[in-house]
C-alpha cells in the first residue's frame, strides 16, 4: 500500500536526522563529564507532576532565589517534552518580563554533570536528541540521567489559583491581558508557538514597586508542548512569519484548545484561541471542575445538556456556533466583547494575530465603560 506523501515524507526525515546524528557522533570522542561542586543549594520543594520536581533554590554565590526544575530523563516522552522546552528557551535571545526566563539547563549522569548549550555537538546531548527521534532510550539505561532547568523563582503560584482566591479586579484584569497580550507577541516574534496555554501555566512573580505596594507580573511557563518554527523559505525578520509555519500535531488540554487544533491542522493562531478563552474566563469568572483533579480551573466552555464541552470541539463540529457572550448577567463594552469574538473564531483568518492583539489590547482596556470585572 503507497503510503501518503507527508507520512513519507515525514520518515525520510526521521531517518536522515537519524543518519547525521550517527555521523556527528562517530566523528566525537566521548567526553569526560566533569564533576562541578553545586552552584545552587535547594531550600524546598515547591511542586511535583508526571514530568519533574520544582525546588525552590538559591545561588550559592550570590544568593538569589531561582527556580529548580528536575526531570528524570527515564522515558522518551519526558525527553521530548523536556527538550522542546530547552529548545524554545534557549532560542530567545533576549529577555521579556512576562516570559519565563532560562538561566541554564544542566545535563546530570549520575553524580557528574555539563551545562547543556543549544546546538551542542556533546554526544550526550545528542543522545538525548535521537532518544526523542527514534522514540526509545538510546543511552545506557542503567545510569540515572536528569536535566536540570534554572529560572526565574516565582512566589506568587500560578495565575488560576492567583484569581479564584481573590476578589474580582477590574485594575487585574486589566494588567494581566496586557501583560499576555505582550507575552504572547513576544514569542510569536520569536517564532515560538507554545501550543498549551491555561492559567495553570502562568505563574505569578509578586514585585514590590517604587510605592511600596506588591504587583503581580505574570510570567508565562512550561514549554515543554512548544514547538520552535523553522524560518526556511520563510523571512526570519518578518513576525507574522509565525502565522505560516502550519503544524498537525493534535496537542495540548482540551479545554483551552482551537478548533483546528482537534483537527491537526494549524499554526501559531490556536494560541491566541487559547487566550481568548483564557480573558473571557477572567472577566467572567468562569470555572469548571476537572474530572481527574477535582480542582476548580478558569475556563469557558460550552453547556450541552448536563455536560461541559470545550470551546474548540463544540466549535469544531458546529463552525456557524453562536457564543454568548457575556455569558453571565452583566454588561460588557462592545470592543471588549468583539475582540473576545475574534479571538475565539471557529475560522483562524478571522483571528487577530499576536502583533495585532498587542496593539489593540491597551485602546480596549483603557476605555471608562470597558467591563473588566464580573458581577
Amino acid at each position: 500500500t503507497r503510503k501518503p506523501l507527508v507520512m513519507r515524507r515525514r520518515n525520510q526525515s526521521v531517518s536522515m536526522s537519524l543518519e547525521l546524528l550517527g555521523k556527528l557522533k562517530s566523528l566525537l570522542l566521548r567526553p569526560r563529564m566533569v564533576s562541578s561542586q553545586p552552584k545552587y543549594e535547594l531550600i524546598q520543594e515547591v511542586g511535583r507532576g508526571s514530568y519533574g520536581v520544582v525546588y525552590e533554590a538559591v545561588v550559592k554565590r550570590t544568593g538569589a532565589r531561582v527556580a529548580v526544575k528536575k526531570i528524570r530523563c527515564h522515558s522518551p516522552e519526558n525527553v521530548e517534552l523536556a527538550l522542546r522546552e530547552f529548545w524554545a528557551l534557549s532560542s530567545i535571545q533576549s529577555q521579556h518580563p512576562n516570559v519565563i526566563h532560562l538561566e541554564e539547563c544542566i545535563l546530570q549522569r549520575d553524580q557528574l554533570a555539563q551545562r547543556m548549550n543549544h546546538g551542542s555537538s556533546s554526544p550526550l546531548y545528542l543522545e538525548l536528541v535521537e532518544t526523542s527521534l527514534k522514540g526509545e532510550i538510546t543511552f545506557d539505561p542503567c545510569c540515572a540521567y536528569y536535566l536540570w532547568f534554572v529560572t526565574d523563582f516565582c512566589d506568587g503560584g500560578d495565575m488560576n489559583a492567583y484569581l479564584l482566591s481573590r476578589k474580582p479586579s477590574r485594575k487585574t484584569n486589566t494588567s494581566f491581558m496586557l501583560q499576555l497580550g505582550s507575552a504572547l507577541a513576544f514569542l510569536h516574534r520569536n517564532q515560538i508557538i507554545h501550543r498549551d496555554l491555561k492559567p495553570d501555566n502562568i505563574l505569578i512573580s509578586q514585585a514590590c514597586t517604587p510605592a511600596g505596594s506588591i504587583e503581580p507580573t505574570l510570567k508565562v511557563a512550561d514549554f515543554g508542548l512548544s514547538k520552535v518554527c523553522s524560518t526556511s523559505g520563510l523571512n526570519p525578520e518578518e513576525p507574522a512569519s509565525v502565522n505560516k509555519c502550519f503544524l498537525s500535531t493534535a496537542c495540548g488540554t482540551d479545554f483551552y484548545m482551537a478548533p483546528e487544533v482537534w483537527e491537526g491542522h494549524y499554526t501559531a493562531k490556536a494560541d491566541i484561541f487559547a487566550l481568548g478563552v483564557i480573558i473571557w474566563a477572567m472577566v467572567e469568572r468562569i470555572t469548571f471542575v476537572d474530572v481527574e483533579t477535582q480542582k476548580e480551573l478558569l475556563g469557558s466552555y460550552v453547556q450541552q445538556g448536563s455536560e461541559i464541552v470545550p470551546l474548540g470541539e463544540a466549535l469544531l463540529e458546529n463552525p456557524k456556533m453562536e457564543l454568548l457572550i457575556p455569558a453571565r448577567k452583566k454588561s460588557m463594552n462592545s470592543h471588549m466583547k468583539q475582540l473576545i469574538r475574534e479571538m475565539l473564531s471557529a475560522n483562524p483568518q478571522e483571528r487577530p494575530d499576536a502583533f495585532e492583539l498587542e496593539g489593540g489590547t491597551p485602546t480596549i482596556a483603557a476605555a471608562p465603560n470597558c467591563s473588566l470585572v464580573s458581577g
